[in-house]
């Protein structure tokens, strides 16, 4: 597991490897959870943000994308209904995976 206030510090690393990059992706990441850009809602997109998290399996982004979502208006019901349904679409996927081992055997006959 990580400890994130341990590797935060390595941060600075990233930016001075890569500053332009680490720049563009901080300046997209704000454009993205603005208030006031887009049609979808801050709690809806941050929602969205939760379930991804889910299925990428990053710690950091799903305690810290919970908690924007609740600032942003989301409920709990809200967000362990995003994680539901995110958790739904990473079985589903377990499953229709399952397909191509179920097909390499049919093959095999």
């Amino acid at each position: 597991m990580h400890d994130h206030q341990a590797e935060v510090q390595y941060m600075t690393d990233l930016k001075e490897g890569a500053p332009e990059m680490v720049s563009a992706f901080f300046a997209f990441d704000k454009a993205v959870f603005d208030k006031n850009t887009g049609n979808l809602d801050l709690a809806t997109r941050e929602l969205i943000a939760v379930g991804v998290a889910v299925t990428t399996q990053c710690a950091y982004c799903i305690e810290d994308h919970a908690k924007r979502a609740i600032t942003a208006g989301a409920t709990r019901t809200d967000v362990a209904e995003a994680v539901m349904v995110a958790t739904a679409l990473r079985a589903g996927g377990g499953v229709t995976h399952g397909w191509k081992a179920m097909m390499s055997i049919a093959e095999r006959d």
